[in-house]
């Protein structure tokens, strides 16, 4: 099976990105990594793809959808993967990949999720709010914020004296195996999308 080409989009230090370097040199995931792109030019994450050989970007988000879709079509990306990436996308460039953008969120999508929930305000909000668990979900990318379609999902339990730190290191534990897993499956072509559903396919013997 061809491998696929992965577009990575980042802001931040990169350890979900890390976790999916990692994964593709275990032979996890049928893929590669063809370029990460950033909309912060000091993201540490564009240092991670240096000193693994891959080629990184620097785009300012006002002007990102341009730029982006050239990057991506010129890297030959089948695949574009949201690992921290904190700019929205537009329409254009969620139509041009349609079912080929994957994201990871640190909640249980839909709580704690949507437009101005991202990085530790969706901690605070968990532990404010008082749930017993939380975790991450690794979705795919719709129009909307945080509202497409399910991939997988996993729970981690939120305690009496957490903050907002502690639980989202919990968290970033599970986002680590959970992204690189519905990136593997995407990539031996089990994921498939039907209204709501995303129906995961057994794996051929």
């Amino acid at each position: 099976m061809r491998k696929i080409g992965i577009a990575v989009l980042v802001s931040g230090g990169g350890t979900n990105l890390q976790a999916l370097i990692d994964s593709i040199q275990k032979g996890e995931i049928n893929g590669e990594i063809v370029i990460v792109i950033s909309d912060r030019e000091n993201a540490y994450a564009l240092e991670r793809a240096r000193k693994h050989g891959i080629k990184s970007v620097y785009i300012h988000r006002n002007n990102c959808t341009e730029n982006l879709i050239s990057e991506l079509k010129e890297a030959n990306a089948g695949l574009v993967v949201l690992a921290g990436f904190l700019s929205i996308l537009d329409r254009e460039l969620i139509k041009a990949y349609e079912g080929r953008i994957i994201n990871i969120h640190p909640s249980l999508i839909p709580a704690f999720c949507g437009k101005g929930f991202y990085g530790e305000r969706v901690h605070k909000a968990a532990v404010e709010y008082g749930v017993k668990i939380s975790g991450a979900t690794a979705h795919f990318v719709d129009e909307g914020t945080d509202s497409g379609p399910v991939i997988l999902q996993e729970t981690v339990p939120v305690y009496a004296d957490d903050t907002a730190e502690t639980l989202a290191a919990r968290v970033l534990k599970v986002e680590h195996r959970l992204l690189p897993e519905a990136v593997g499956l995407f990539c031996e072509g089990r994921l498939r999308i039907e209204g709501r559903k995303v129906i995961i396919a057994e794996k051929e013997v």
